[in-house]
């Protein structure tokens, strides 16, 4: 910009200028009209007017989309915690999981279960002592410019949700959208599964008054546990079947819950920062 500059001359004057300006007789001749800069100067290819939505990403936090400068990825998310007791099964669980389908990694992470599988308390800590989460929308990529608008708006429309509780009850493969990654999953089919699709909703009102990518149509809620690179859906339900045969009662349902949590909170996510849009209440 600098180099600009001085192409084109600083164009400002002051008062003392004008007054020790020489005769109109020895005044040099103007000096000529340079042409305007160009016009990619004006508007990089970078720059807010680039952007689309041409990529979109699942309900996972893996996001498929171009990074463009002014740019930020979006997710709204309830945070969910396994509680302790049930740690130890699930983690069986992931062991004989990972014995059939070896490819599977800690979810958000390149750390494969294979190399933590050997020893109970690290698999336990590495894949199942972290936060987990159920979407609420897919991550999409926001502009600068809407972002408190966004964060307003969900906070006042999701700021009163009382308390209820969440059962994850059955596992589950899921594929995103460009056949990308391969997600291990636990479902929530029963208790909760009515309020957490009521915010679902909310937040589709919200996405879809800022032009964003709303939720599938048929939701789903669930929290992921493991992932793979590509489509391994087929050999992943395989293995996930075999594991479950135990679990299933005749009328072809779980017959019992993996665990419960409370609702204690929805949590949106932009960039690096974090807003609290609302917590439980009594």
């Amino acid at each position: 910009m600098e180099a600009l500059i001085a192409s084109y001359g600083d164009t400002s004057s002051s008062d003392s200028d004008s007054d020790t300006q020489p005769p109109l007789n020895h005044r040099s001749p103007p000096p000529p009209v340079l042409p305007p800069p160009p016009i990619d100067l004006l508007n990089p290819p970078n720059s807010l007017g680039a952007f689309d939505y041409l990529e979109r990403n699942t309900s996972s936090r893996i996001r498929s989309f171009p990074h463009i400068d002014g740019n930020y990825a979006l997710h709204v998310y309830i945070p969910v915690f396994i509680p302790s007791e049930r740690k130890k099964e699930l983690a069986q669980f992931l062991k004989k999981t990972t014995s059939l389908v070896q490819d599977l990694h800690v979810v958000d992470i390149d750390v494969p279960l294979l190399t933590l599988v050997k020893d109970e308390d690290k698999l336990i800590q590495a894949a199942l002592g972290r936060e987990f989460h159920i979407s609420l929308g897919r991550t999409v990529p926001i502009r600068v410019h809407q972002i408190d608008s966004v964060v307003a708006m969900l906070k006042q429309k999701l700021q009163f949700q009382k308390r209820y509780l969440i059962d994850f009850n059955k596992w589950e493969v899921f594929v995103n959208d460009d056949q990308t990654r391969t997600f291990l999953s636990i479902e929530n089919t029963s208790q909760g599964l009515t309020e957490v699709t009521k915010q679902i909703q909310v937040v589709n009102e919200v996405y879809k008054l800022h032009n964003l990518p709303e939720f599938y149509k048929d939701p789903r809620p669930h929290i992921s546990i493991a992932w793979a690179v590509g489509d391994i859906s087929q050999s992943l339900k395989r293995a996930v079947e075999g594991e479950t045969k135990k679990y299933i009662n005749v009328g072809g349902s779980s017959t019992r819950c993996m665990f419960t949590c409370k609702f204690s909170s929805i949590v949106c996510k932009v960039g690096s920062k974090t807003y609290n849009i609302c917590g439980s209440q009594g």
